[in-house]
């Protein structure tokens, strides 16, 4: 203790001595920024911005004298006028924006002057950099004006030299304060180290009494070990145990008694720990490194004395004393901890389970609505086909849109998921947003004109039609805002109002506003609008119901695009939903133009089409010859890594499920591999139109997915589009899909393409396929999944490419049960497939109004 406390005085002394010395530098320092202050005043700097003043003047007048005797015919004099007055402009933008000459600009006569001076070179600046005929023409008006200029220029260096001449003297002026504030800092820095001194001499003479406090403490420290609520044990370096306290007795089960003097090895280490226990303590007193000697706390085993194993929280730390180091434990039993976590870790498993069995219903219902909707939107397509009167084409217009945004609804809730799981993808495209906005208030009109309301619509800035963003997102958006404000609007009226806000830094913004005359809203009711599944018995939604969930997905999306949505809303008065996200505007596309691009660059291609099916295979092939291309058949996933492996192709068409080597699996290949067509761009053919499927096959490496059946201006877009990025590496995702039905636009292109005899010759074999197979698959075994779901996925694909939509969902429908392993399930919905066959074949004609034969 005596020790310490004469090493605590040297230990003051020296800091003593530190502190004058860093007095005695802080006055050197002082000294030498005085000095070269001084320095300053003269320096080059200061000289330099004064000579800039004055050669403002100077250069102005020989500017003027050369204007004034400008020789009109001698075109290297005309030069040096401009360069004369390119210096004098030069001078002046200095004066006008260096940092050196912001106080000046800030003096009233120096700021006038320039101004005028500025407007004198604005306006001759044009003519001065005009052809020299012009330039020579203009010399009298250049003259007055330069005659008009010249005070001000006069003025303006005055004023400049008189400013930087004030600025000298006060500078002088703060040099003599700083010198009499560094007389007054040394005399206040020698009295503070004199006080000081005189502080440590009081700190050493009652640095005898604090002995005494310090044994006191130690005393008090010891009272506090032993209640403490953690184990705390004492040992030598051999293991020893020197100190028990209480709550290592309540642990352990030992007293203090029985525990001192003996091994702690034996008394707390399990059996199984006790030979690395023993290895450590010997690693130790040899002096090796400390694993867990001041490591923090650890998760380690111990033993009670009824020789339960049992898990503790341990942390040991390491002191010397005069016997020699020793080790302090402290131990904390964990035992009803570990037990919660793996409680918490049971519960994360059951909710994995539930979150997983949520995303399969979700996948499953979303295929069986699609099914139905599909036959509903195809069959609308048909009707688009027949005569029909304007007003007719206006309904089948309205429900065509209100089934294509059930058909995203559908997705939209998939998108609640992937949203919140951070994998919603957007797919920006060219769009026109005035358009967009029309299809809906003319959907929205007829509920709007039911509730007695006006539903109508206008841009309060020029109007930017065409826009580069994700067209299916912000129909969404408004969708259900606007179809919101009609459900909630009485006898009133709806405004949209459309305004582009362009910023300086940042991409422009589009905002949305939906004024109606509604009921209106409460504040807490605002504070919760964008919550999922907002019901109940509110005045807002009482009358018409609802999931609640529209709102929320037109907030997660707003968020998705980079804006953000809002609402003002007072009771009886109505509400206003304010939208904002950035867009991009583009120019009108020229639909003819684009046209020919196409037919230009979807051209003279080299493709390798991979189809294990002929019908498909055969479909695709003349698609592909008709378009000018030339095509390489592969017949199964095999046959295509072999082929890519040494010849270069522009495009790979793959299709999924195949025999031998599936699609996935051969992309896989070409893709991990060193071959001609390891960067060639990859496009599925698939007939699943299922997200999280579409998702595996891009992280496979494909570049693209088009599913079946193929429409010809979606299978060459697709191939214009990767053409365009050919040799840019596997480009960034995105997923092009085709729609169609048994319908006349379709088999249209199959008939222009193939001619009427192929292509009878297709549907004569694709009907006797489909009729083999049904009558296969009802001759199967009940738990013969693995074949039923090979076969009926077969048959999907192939009908996908010639239209069939009602066989293809009819095969799917089997292809789900049986991949479900459904037994009663299976043999329902192949039972289906005769009266589902039956009702398609008469559509399927070669030549118009004839059947298959």
């Amino acid at each position: 203790m005596l020790f310490l406390e004469k090493l605590s005085l040297r230990l003051r002394l020296a800091f003593s001595v530190l502190l004058g010395a860093v007095g005695i530098v802080s006055i050197v320092y002082l000294s030498i920024n005085v000095a070269r202050d001084l320095k300053l005043l003269k320096s080059a700097s200061s000289d330099n911005v004064q000579w800039t003043l004055s050669q403002v003047e100077v250069e102005f007048v020989e500017f003027q004298l050369h204007l004034a005797t400008l020789n009109e015919s001698d075109v290297s004099e005309i030069d040096t006028l401009r360069r004369e007055y390119d210096i004098f402009y030069s001078r002046i933008r200095t004066l006008a924006q260096s940092s050196l000459y912001a106080d000046l600009r800030d003096q009233s006569e120096f700021a006038n002057s320039l101004f005028l001076i500025q407007q004198f070179l604005d306006q001759t600046v044009g003519t001065i950099d005009s052809e020299n005929g012009w330039l020579v023409e203009r010399l009298p008006e250049l003259q007055e004006s330069a005659a008009t200029v010249r005070p001000a220029v006069r003025r303006l260096s005055n004023s400049g030299l008189n400013f930087f001449a004030r600025d000298s003297d006060m500078r002088r002026n703060n040099i003599s304060v700083t010198l009499s504030q560094m007389a007054y800092g040394v005399t206040a820095l020698l009295v503070a180290l004199l006080l000081l001194s005189l502080y440590l001499n009081f700190l050493n003479r009652i640095n005898i009494r604090r002995k005494t406090e310090v044994i006191e403490s130690s005393r008090r420290m010891k009272i506090v070990t032993g209640t403490a609520l953690e184990a705390v044990i004492v040992s030598d370096a051999y293991g020893n145990v020197l100190d028990f306290n209480a709550a290592a007795e309540q642990i352990f089960g030992y007293s203090a008694e029985d525990a001192i003097g003996q091994d702690l090895g034996a008394l707390i280490v399990p059996d199984h720990h006790r030979e690395a226990h023993e290895a450590g303590l010997e690693r130790m007193r040899r002096g090796g490194e400390k694993h867990i000697v001041g490591k923090g706390r650890l998760q380690l085993e111990a033993k009670r004395k009824s020789g339960e194993v049992f898990p503790v929280e341990l942390a040991i730390q390491s002191a010397t004393t005069r016997e020699g180091e020793i080790f302090i434990a402290f131990l904390r039993d964990i035992s009803a901890q570990v037990e919660a976590e793996r409680e918490l870790v049971r519960a994360r498993d059951s909710a994995m389970a539930g979150e997983k069995a949520k995303t399969n219903f979700l996948a499953t219902m979303s295929h069986e609505i699609r099914t139905p909707l599909n036959g509903l939107l195809g069959n609308l397509t048909l009707l688009t086909d027949t005569k029909l009167t304007a007003k007719q084409s206006r309904y089948i217009k309205n429900m065509d849109t209100s089934g294509k945004l059930l058909m995203s609804h559908i997705s939209d809730v998939l998108d609640i998921t992937k949203y919140d799981a951070g994998k919603l993808r957007l797919r920006p495209v060219a769009m026109d947003i005035s358009l967009l906005l029309q299809d809906i208030v003319d959907n929205q009109s007829g509920a709007a004109s039911a509730n007695g309301t006006s539903l109508e619509w206008e841009w309060i800035s020029a109007p930017t039609n065409w826009i580069y963003a994700d067209r299916a997102r912000i129909q969404h958006i408004l969708m259900n805002v606007i179809g919101n404000a009609v459900k909630f609007t009485h006898d009133g009226q709806i405004v949209v109002q459309l305004e582009v806000i362009d910023h300086a830094n940042q991409p422009p913004e589009l905002q949305i506003l939906v004024s109606d005359t509604g009921i209106g809203m409460t504040e807490d009711l605002q504070a919760q609008i964008f919550d999922d599944f907002l019901t109940g018995d509110r005045a807002y939604d009482r009358e018409v119901g609802g999931t609640g969930l529209g709102l929320g997905i037109a907030q997660r999306f707003v968020t998705a695009l980079g804006g953000k949505i809002d609402v003002t809303s007072s009771v009886g008065e109505g509400s206003t939903f304010c939208i904002r996200f950035p867009v991009e505007p583009i120019d009108a596309p020229d639909p003819q133009a684009a046209k020919r691009k196409n037919r230009v660059l979807a051209k003279d291609q080299s493709i390798l089409l991979v189809e294990d099916n002929e019908i498909n295979r055969v479909v695709a092939r003349e698609l592909l010859a008709a378009a000018g291309h030339h095509v390489t058949e592969a017949h199964n996933g095999r046959e295509a890594v072999e082929i890519a492996q040494d010849v270069r192709f522009d495009l790979i068409l793959m299709d999924i499920s195949m025999p031998i080597l599936d699609g996935r699996g051969a992309t896989r290949e070409i893709r991990s591999g060193q071959g001609a067509n390891a960067k060639t761009a990859i496009v599925a053919l698939t007939a699943n139109a299922m997200g999280e499927e579409q998702e595996a096959f891009l992280s496979d490496g494909m570049n693209d997915i088009l599913t079946k059946p193929l429409v010809r201006e979606d299978l060459l877009d697709v191939i214009t589009r990767h053409v365009q990025n050919k040799g840019a590496g596997v480009t960034p995702n995105k997923i092009t899909t085709s729609t169609g039905a048994v319908a006349a636009h379709y088999l249209d292109d199959l008939r222009e393409t193939l001619g009427v005899d192929r292509l009878k010759l297709l549907l004569h074999r694709y009907a006797q396929e489909v009729e083999t197979t049904i009558e296969e698959l009802s001759n199967l075994p009940t738990d013969a999944f693995s074949d039923t779901a090979r076969m009926a996925h077969r048959l999907a694909g192939t009908s996908a490419t010639l239209g069939a939509v009602a066989m293809r969902a009819a095969f799917l429908k089997v292809e789900t049960a049986a991949n479900a392993e459904n037994g009663p399930r299976t043999r329902k919905v192949i039972a289906e497939l005769a009266s589902v066959w039956a009702e398609t074949r008469p559509l399927l004609c070669a030549a118009r109004r004839h059947t298959v034969s």
